[in-house]
């Protein structure tokens, strides 16, 4: 059996590794110049937002991937799938206030509310993958009998996996985007909406950071998301 290498050769996974190197190269260039910031606040802000958006996103992964393929079918189904359809539709910011006033300015806010923006897209990207199931497919998963844990495992999960990379691309890329303005408003006093708090007036200091978190979302999706998406779709051939 011929082994699938999500990096095809030594020279894609160097270029690879190259591109991770950026943002931090960047990283230490921007805090040489700007002699308001260091190198450690820095790399502690940017790990904080990241550990932050990473707890939210297996959350949210785990949690969008088990409701997708319990409600695609049946009659759960016809009632599930419009009441979700209006809850992704909720303004969720408009109900930020109130959880920071219940539950304070802390990380677990900030998370819970990540974990709201990244779930839909995961979720709504698997159930279509789950309703395009080709019929021949299901043919044999009802000949083989399939049941269980070895159903998910060797059926519902292949199937779903390259429509949850396309959905975590997309909803990681809306979390980003909500990292930030959640952690503004909710006030916290550590992460990536505190650096840019801080720096508001400073137009310089402000435009640099947004270049810098550019190019390390772009080397994430470059060095993990792409690629794992070309291989999943390659085993969705095979």
């Amino acid at each position: 059996m011929r082994k699938e290498r999500i990096y095809q050769s030594r020279r894609h996974l160097l270029i690879t590794l190259l591109i991770l190197v950026v943002p931090f190269i960047f990283l230490l260039v921007f805090s040489r110049f700007i002699n308001e910031i260091t190198l450690g606040e820095l790399l502690k802000d940017v790990g904080i937002s990241f550990l932050r958006l990473s707890i939210a996103y297996f959350i949210a992964v785990s949690l969008g991937w088990l409701l997708a393929v319990s409600f695609y079918h049946g009659r759960r189904a016809i009632i599930a799938l419009p009441l979700f359809d209006v809850l992704q539709s909720l303004p969720t910011f408009a109900a930020l206030p109130l959880a920071t006033y219940l539950w304070g300015p802390s990380g677990v806010t900030v998370i819970l509310f990540l974990v709201v923006t990244i779930i839909w897209p995961i979720f709504f990207s698997i159930i279509s993958s789950l309703k395009l199931i080709r019929r021949d497919w299901e043919e044999v998963v009802k000949m083989t009998k399939l049941r269980g844990l070895t159903y998910l495992k060797n059926f519902l999960w292949p199937v779903t996996f390259p429509a949850l990379v396309t959905g975590s691309i997309v909803g990681l890329g809306e979390g980003w985007e909500a990292l930030v303005a959640t952690e503004i408003i909710v006030k916290v006093k550590t992460g990536l909406g505190q650096f840019f708090g801080l720096f508001v007036q400073n137009t310089t200091i402000t435009a640099l950071g947004i270049l810098g978190f550019l190019i390390f979302i772009f080397s994430i999706n470059k060095v993990i998301w792409l690629p794992l998406l070309e291989w999943s779709h390659r085993k969705m051939e095979e």
